[in-house]
């Protein structure tokens, strides 16, 4: 079993209006220093194979199906082996 984490981004060139909004917030509350923020997402999953590949290409399919927008998204993901005990944490 494999412990999938992936984070999804913006694509640079794209335009992430809740980062600006953060960033507002962020200089109202008095953080000047505070640039380019830009907002994105983390996921966690668990993929019940014990091979790497299965688990690579079922990740990678979820990930450009269903957790992101490929127009405007890009994803990296990373698996890591644990065994049933620690899927329950």
């Amino acid at each position: 079993m494999f412990k999938a984490t992936v984070i999804v981004k913006r694509r640079p060139k794209i335009l992430d209006p809740q980062g600006k909004a953060v960033e507002q917030g962020a200089k109202l509350l008095g953080f000047n220093n505070v640039k380019n923020t830009r907002i994105g997402k983390y996921i966690e999953f668990f993929v019940d194979t014990i091979d790497i590949e299965i688990a690579e290409k079922e990740v990678k399919e979820y990930s450009e199906k269903l957790l992101s927008n490929p127009i405007m998204e890009d994803f990296e993901f990373t698996l890591t082996e644990v065994n049933q005990k620690e899927e329950v944490k």
